[in-house]
């Protein structure tokens, strides 16, 4: 069926109300942590980005230029992880946040991190922040 086809098929109850970008566990070498044995020593950290967006319709004409690019996530994580070192999870959380927040089109975001190299008994340990409280924003 095509769209037009499908006008008028879709009940109300069934529309669109949330759309969201996630960059699930993207692992990137940072020097992070306070403790001696940390300092110096680059570690794997896992970053889980969610983007809640304004506008949840498709792009028109399914036209790349006026979607989100994946890679800018990617691309903006890595940046910040390369700018400095970082004693806290939560300062390098809060500082890829403070990033993505600053963007058009941002409705909600959440940012979790995670070291999964710290305890061999556990698969990580992070942070987790978000724009909104409880497990999903507000429609």
């Amino acid at each position: 069926m095509s769209e037009a086809q499908l006008e008028g098929l879709i009940p109300e109850t069934l529309k669109v109300r949330s759309a969201r970008i996630v960059l699930e566990s993207f692992e990137v070498q940072i020097d992070i942590g306070f403790h001696d044995f940390e300092v110096g020593a680059p570690q794997r950290l896992a970053v889980t980005i969610e983007i809640w967006l304004e506008d949840v319709a498709p792009p028109v004409d399914d036209d790349p230029e006026r979607a989100w690019n994946y890679d800018f996530l990617r691309t903006e994580v890595v940046e910040i992880s390369s700018s400095r070192r970082f004693n806290l999870q939560e300062t390098f959380a809060h500082a890829v946040f403070e990033r993505l927040a600053a963007f058009r089109g941002v409705r909600a975001l959440r940012v979790r991190t995670s070291k999964p190299d710290v305890y061999p008994d556990a698969h990580g340990v992070g942070v987790e922040i978000a724009s909104f409280a409880g497990l999903w924003p507000n429609p």
